[in-house]
């Protein structure tokens, strides 16, 4: 196999690095500016013909048992973890600027969604019902769909990739990944795993921007989508998705709010806080952006929120810090804009709220605490996706509720509480599609992942991720076969009016 070169504008394709064909552009550092490599824009020739690769690639990968699959996931997962994550996590941080140990961190998660959609897809294929007439087996049997396309975000580009890929290969398809364009050396490194396990074909990756993706979607040769990314851009895959009538999962952004209680433990509830709010510089889809606390807690919680917050470390992903710096310049623009506007409505600075002089080359930007915020503010209404936390004093839990529903998104929420009559409201009436009561954050590949409202369509991990991947087939075999008393010809009687 051709070796992998950050600097060759390569791509993924027949099991080897090859080097793309049309425009390329460069791989820029958000901490330091520095160029760390180039990558190709795969055009649709290029396309047409991975696509195509593919599909001959899954109608193998179909025809092999599913325990001769999951053996081969095994042995993927299992190279994963006895191979050093040093390369790929270095890179991963010099693209997008992610603390290095939570890079490592990320692809020790990558290993175990692979192993558990392996047995997964061994569990159940399908569902032998009740017969509806004697002499007749009747049943459900799952297939794959063929090809699936993976438009992937930046914030996880291992993690998120291997939630999908691994639930589609399980199910019996092929592959095609598109990564961010931020992080698509580090993605293209690990395709070095898939290589030396799976059938040539299988797995795929394309570098590119929208029109590469739009590409991959409107291929005849691609038969499912999953997508992970802004609201904008998921609106626009889902169209191109119904105009082909193609099966997706979307993904999209989130506004998450937190409600801390009166009954709160505020040790936890403050660091639970700091780390949901500010972890990956608040660049996570479920960051909580929006706090609800209560009146009687307010100002005690606000100012360990602060203290807590001060002392987080700033800087450069590969060096000691929490807060490493946001993945693009128009990332910084945007949280800029909506804290200095929130300020001009009459919200407060309580820390934060500049660019780090000390870090003034790259996109860094202060973790920041904002008090005196309203709902109707922008900041409140739409995704901050960058280190900012607005705080909003609240009389009780259902009016914390009743602000934390007033949303057009609903992908994560979370609560501190120590009531759980408290808990338990929460996760009957908060509109969302997952609620974390006193542990913002975590997942479980066993249960499924995704939002309402305009947070998405469809679910990751779990039974039903799995389920996204394949279709149903319905089967019916007579093995006593009669001639049914409703075919053609009717009897005359049948015509015979009634008296």
């Amino acid at each position: 196999m051709t070796p992998f070169d950050p600097h060759a504008a390569q791509i993924f394709r027949g099991n080897d690095f090859i080097t793309g064909s049309g425009p390329t552009r460069e791989v820029v550092n958000p901490a330091t500016l520095a160029v760390e490599g180039r990558i190709a824009r795969a055009g649709a020739d290029t396309v047409a013909a991975v696509a195509s690769e593919a599909l001959a690639a899954q109608r193998q990968w179909q025809r092999t048992d599913a325990k001769t699959r999951a053996t081969l996931l095994h042995r993927l997962a299992s190279m994963i973890e006895q191979t050093s994550f040093h390369d790929v996590a270095r890179l991963m941080t010099l693209e997008m600027g992610k603390p290095y140990p939570e890079a490592v961190g990320e692809l020790h998660n990558v290993a175990p969604v692979i192993r558990y959609f392996a047995e997964m897809a061994r569990d159940e294929a399908g569902k032998v019902a009740g017969t509806t007439q004697t002499g007749s087996f009747q049943y459900a049997r799952y297939e794959p769909y063929g090809v699936s396309v993976h438009i992937l975000p930046f914030n996880f580009p291992i993690l998120l990739m291997a939630w999908t890929v691994a639930a589609s290969l399980a199910a019996g398809n092929a592959c095609i990944v598109k990564p961010a364009e931020a992080t698509s050396l580090c993605t293209l490194k690990f395709m070095e795993h898939f290589a030396s396990v799976l059938p040539s074909g299988l797995v795929s990756c394309l570098t590119g921007d929208a029109a590469t993706a739009q590409a991959l979607i409107a291929s005849p040769d691609t038969h499912a989508v999953a997508f992970t990314g802004g609201t904008a851009a998921a609106r626009a895959v889902a169209v191109a998705c119904a105009e082909r009538l193609k099966p997706c999962i979307i993904e999209a952004g989130g506004n998450d709010p937190m409600i801390i209680s009166s009954s709160a433990p505020l040790d936890v509830a403050v660091a639970g806080s700091i780390t949901a709010a500010f972890h990956l510089s608040g660049q996570i889809c479920t960051s909580a952006e929006r706090f609800f606390v209560h009146e009687a807690i307010h100002d005690d919680f606000v100012e360990r929120f602060v203290d807590g917050t001060t002392k987080l470390r700033i800087g450069n992903g590969m060096e000691k810090s929490e807060i490493g710096p946001l993945v693009s310049e128009a990332a910084r623009a945007r949280v800029v804009r909506l804290v200095e506007a929130a300020i001009a409505q009459g919200a407060r600075i309580a820390c934060g709220g500049r660019v780090p002089a000390q870090h003034n080359t790259g996109w860094f930007y202060e973790p920041t605490i904002l008090t005196g915020v309203t709902p109707a503010m922008e900041i409140m209404r739409g995704e901050v996706f960058g280190p900012v936390a607005s705080v909003c004093k609240v009389a009780d839990i259902t009016e914390a509720i009743r602000l934390a529903n007033d949303s057009d998104f609903g992908l994560g929420a979370s609560i501190f509480t120590a009531d759980l009559k408290e808990a338990m409201l929460a996760a009957e009436t908060l509109e969302a599609g997952m609620v974390w009561v006193n542990n913002p954050l975590i997942d479980n590949d066993a249960l499924p992942f995704g939002g309402w409202k305009s947070s998405g369509l469809g679910r990751e991990l779990g039974r039903q991720g799995l389920d996204a991947f394949r279709r149903s087939k319905m089967v019916i075999i007579d093995h006593d076969p009669v001639i049914a008393d409703w075919w053609y010809p009717y009897p005359d009687e049948v015509f015979a009016p009634p008296e």
